[in-house]
């Protein structure tokens, strides 16, 4: 079995992947990137909480321009994960309107992007249909 890295810092893997977001001490709120001050409170304490896997698609587009060298299309989309807000592809599910709706139950994914020549496995992460 080759090493795993994720390919964000907030993506935690093992037996049960999941997301862990930097939580505000003060005031609760959520944020997955760095941050020096708590953009809802002004605090400066964060401690580290675990994100809910399954969730509920709240809002959603269908991707159908990218860069160069992305597949389209594809669904991006944000996920309320009991009541932590979340940006993600949404995976495994046709990207048509007929396939996606609001209010959709989803949950956490991993995937593999690809191993290096070191045999170091890169995992991303989306949701899918639940």
């Amino acid at each position: 079995m080759s090493a795993q890295i994720p390919l964000v810092d907030y993506l935690a893997l093992g037996d049960r992947p999941h997301l862990v977001a930097h939580e505000c001490t003060a005031c609760g709120a959520r944020f997955f990137d760095r941050r020096n001050a708590c953009a809802s409170c002004s605090a400066t304490e964060f401690r580290d909480a675990d994100v809910a896997t399954d969730g509920e698609l709240r809002a959603y587009t269908i991707v159908s321009f990218a860069a160069p060298g992305i597949p389209v299309p594809f669904v991006a989309g944000v996920v309320d994960c009991a009541g932590t807000s979340v940006r993600s592809n949404i995976i495994n599910v046709d990207p048509t309107p007929e396939a996606v709706r609001l209010g959709m139950p989803v949950r956490l994914a991993t995937y593999s992007l690809g191993i290096d020549d070191d045999g170091v496995e890169a995992i991303g992460f989306g949701f899918e249909p639940a």
